[in-house]
């Protein structure tokens, strides 16, 4: 049934508003995190996992959450989600010791599992046409993220770092409330099959959805794990004020977030297989230039020794950040049109997986991030990772699919079985074996 546009774009626009704000919480610790790492004097380890605490509870709950929001409803699911933040991110304020920023991190982290609850939610407000599109503009909430680099560092120059997150506490309740008066509901969108729990995870059997949580481990949770690393890694490896890193850190963040709904749109053109496919290959190149480390040769010559420097400017690094941040956003748009067109009937349930190996990359990488710095001493080992993550997956995707599909974006649709067909099914080989 065709829905009504202005309930459309409602429900469109106030969803990307609080995914967007949900986002920014979620990376509180990206700017946060610098000041409290010279007051609490943690190491690059201790670091990574402060920042990334936050995206593990995230990642942990976008299952469960995709599976409510099949079952009952974005609207109810994600107003809830972002109420029963508000008061842990308040509490940042007053913590002293590092075991309270850690377990308040866990709490706020909640706040990232917003993806899978508005993913599923914007999805059935539009036709197949246009979903690609309409998931691409919900998926620009990601600049989220940029919005933390820009505010978190102006009100720390403002006041203290403790006005960060009494801030952000007082934008994430009235953002409940606008979404909760202005989005809509349509029961018709939830599950109506009755199915059991693990009808719904029956999609776990379908080695296509382990292969798209590979794809999103890179675009999304690389994407996430660069976004909290690159402030602090700019004012270490280049000398920058927080304000300045920040700014420079937001060029990454920023286009990684608002050129999704443009990937999207590419999708819904190309197809999400010839897109990922190109992104994947964008992503290595960039990432093996990143990866050189800042290095001094003395090369001997017939005048005497003569010193040379090779490694990346601040400019140069900058514009490969951007555009890898740049091939990201169309990355992560990419894999949910996989999603839409392969699972329609529970796409809660699947992008709820796929969001969960997504969010799991976004916490192991700033740990790893971290442990490498500390036993290499070189910044840049945070790149090597990466690129060698993404080395697997283009291999893993020419023998999965390019090598059986040379047409780039002519992928023949995948047969999804709705889960009430699953159920149905099963019944009656109980009955038949009876």
């Amino acid at each position: 049934m065709t829905q009504p546009r202005v309930r459309q774009g409602l429900v469109l626009g106030m969803s990307t508003l609080a995914f967007t704000v949900c986002f920014m919480v979620w990376m509180l610790f990206a700017v946060l995190g610098v000041p409290i790492k010279e007051l609490l004097q943690l190491n690059e380890t201790q670091f990574g996992l402060l920042a990334a605490t936050p995206v593990l509870t995230g990642s942990l709950v976008r299952l469960p959450l995709g599976l409510l929001t099949d079952r009952f409803g974005g609207r109810s699911v994600f107003f809830l989600l972002m109420l029963s933040c508000v008061a842990p991110l308040y509490l940042i304020s007053h913590a002293t010791a590092y075991w309270q920023f850690l377990v308040l991190g866990l709490f706020v982290g909640l706040a990232g599992g917003s993806f899978s609850v508005g993913i599923a939610y914007v999805a059935k407000w539009f036709d197949k046409e246009n979903q690609g599109f309409a998931m691409g503009i919900f998926g620009a909430g990601n600049a989220g993220a940029a919005v933390t680099k820009f505010l978190a560092p102006a009100l720390i120059a403002a006041g203290s770092w403790q006005l960060v997150p009494k801030v952000f506490s007082a934008i994430l309740f009235i953002t409940a409330l606008l979404f909760w008066f202005l989005s809509a509901e349509n029961k018709d969108h939830r599950s109506a099959s009755g199915a059991t729990l693990r009808e719904q995870l029956h999609s776990l059997k379908d080695p296509a959805v382990w292969r798209y949580c590979q794809y999103y481990s890179i675009v999304f949770g690389g994407y996430v794990a660069l976004a909290l690393w690159m402030t602090k890694y700019y004012v270490q490896e280049y000398g920058f004020s927080l304000q300045s890193a920040a700014l420079l850190a937001a060029c990454f963040s920023l286009p990684g977030g608002v050129l999704r709904a443009v990937g999207g749109w590419m999708s819904d053109r190309w197809g999400a297989q010839s897109v990922t496919w190109w992104v994947l290959w964008v992503s290595w190149i960039c990432l093996f230039l990143l990866s050189y480390p800042q290095t001094q040769l003395q090369v001997q010559t017939i005048n005497g020794p003569l010193d040379l420097h090779i490694g990346l400017n601040p400019v140069l690094f900058t514009v490969l950040l951007f555009v890898m941040g740049i091939a990201f956003a169309f990355g992560k748009a990419s894999v949910f049109k996989y999603i839409a067109n392969d699972y329609p009937q529970n796409m809660g349930a699947v992008s709820g997986i796929v969001g969960l190996a997504g969010g799991l990359g976004g916490f192991v990488l700033p740990i790893m991030f971290g442990a490498l710095v500390d036993l290499t001493g070189v910044r840049s080992s945070c790149f090597m990772l990466m690129y060698g993550v993404v080395w697997v997956s283009l291999t893993w995707m020419y023998f999965s699919e390019m090598r059986k599909n040379p047409l780039l974006g002519k992928k023949p649709p995948r047969t999804s079985t709705p889960i009430s067909s699953i159920a149905q099914g099963e019944e009656h080989v109980r009955s038949t074996k009876a």
